[in-house]
């Protein structure tokens, strides 16, 4: 989640100067009905706009009844070689009947043009967020995962970027401390607490095996989902012949990185509770492949980089009028504190014991 320069990078920043001058000001109904028509989808008419902030998705009902997805990606962000590998490890994922939604091929392709927005194209999937407290349900997830990453294993990306230590703290401290988004006041606090985090960081996590603690470079990236938060599962009651489940969407943060970055976000509460949904994600996990323990070390480093990496995206994406709109206490000064305190716990939980399971 975040943003200076190119077309393909996941880190580029909005440039408009002004919110009526944003290309998704252009995007407007007649502008979806009118790409799904281009690749032989006729909409009856029936748009709902859905919760995505990156990109611009919306559900369509065509002619026929049938609901499909649209997502329209943001310009800029990622180049046609880096969509199309998402696209790939999606087919990869549902030939191997894991319960992925990947783009549909429409004309040949699943990458589409129309009047300068790059698009897909996918079925629509029902289902509500999975109940985290339930620990079968984990453990179905777990197993999931584990089958994903088994597909994602099997080779790497080569346009994709890895998750690393350069694009979500450094570069995400540097772009806002020079665009002077952090009020003064708040500012010296801020960047001091950041750079302890990211020097804990990389003098422990992003080492390899300094202060004889494991890091990343001594584990296997794999090609991850990268984003598996429970908003990003759809879950669907089995039904009278055992089908429902888990549906794992949105890959449009697809990357390289550790296994464990697709099991934390779906940890929360306290220490103990934590402990315990984590023993169930992996008691599923591992019935279907390895897990190296010794990632679980990673786990408070990668939250302190998503909590990083999240600022500088909000930031950066100012010019969409969907960011004021939906974060209007972004920015303030008591933002800023409550981030300068979420830091300091971080670089206390970064020095505790990780959690075993």
């Amino acid at each position: 989640m975040n943003r200076p320069p190119s077309g393909n990078t996941p880190d580029t920043p909005d440039t408009p100067a002004t919110c009526d001058l944003h290309p998704y000001a252009q995007l407007t109904p007649d502008h979806v009905l009118d790409a799904l028509a281009s690749v032989g989808l006729y909409g009856d008419g029936r748009l709902m706009a859905l919760s995505s902030y990156e990109n611009r998705v919306y559900q369509a009902t065509l002619e026929d009844g049938q609901r499909v997805v649209a997502k329209f990606y943001r310009p800029g962000r990622w180049s046609e070689a880096q969509i199309l590998e998402e696209h790939a490890l999606a087919a990869e994922l549902m030939a191997a009947e894991v319960p992925a939604v990947g783009p549909m091929v429409l004309n040949g392709r699943t990458l589409h043009q129309h009047d300068g927005f790059a698009f897909s194209v996918s079925p629509w999937r029902g289902g509500r967020q999975p109940e985290l407290d339930d620990f079968e349900v984990l453990e179905w997830i777990g197993r999931f995962l584990a089958r994903i990453h088994t597909v994602g294993a099997a080779k790497p990306f080569v346009h994709r970027p890895a998750l690393d230590l350069e694009t979500f703290a450094i570069a995400s401290r540097d772009w806002l401390l020079q665009s002077e988004t952090i009020p003064l006041d708040v500012q010296a606090a801020w960047r001091s607490q950041c750079d302890n985090a990211i020097e804990l960081i990389a003098t422990s996590a992003w080492s390899s095996g300094a202060n004889g603690r494991f890091g990343l470079k001594d584990g296997t990236a794999i090609r991850l989902h990268g984003d598996c938060h429970p908003g990003n599962i759809l879950w669907t009651p089995l039904d009278e012949y055992g089908r429902g489940g888990p549906h794992f969407v949105d890959l449009d943060d697809a990357r390289m990185g550790p296994a464990v970055q697709d099991l934390w976000m779906l940890l929360s509460g306290d220490r103990r509770q934590r402990t315990h949904q984590l023993s169930a994600l992996l008691d599923g996990y591992e019935q279907f492949r390895s897990f190296d323990r010794r990632e679980l070390a990673l786990i408070e480093p990668l939250r302190t980089l998503r909590l990083i990496h999240y600022s500088a995206w909000l930031a950066r994406r100012w010019q969409d009028p969907i960011f004021p709109a939906n974060f209007p206490w972004f920015g303030s000064s008591d933002y800023w504190r409550g981030q300068v305190d979420m830091l300091i716990e971080q670089c206390e939980a970064m020095q505790e014991d990780p959690l075993a399971a």
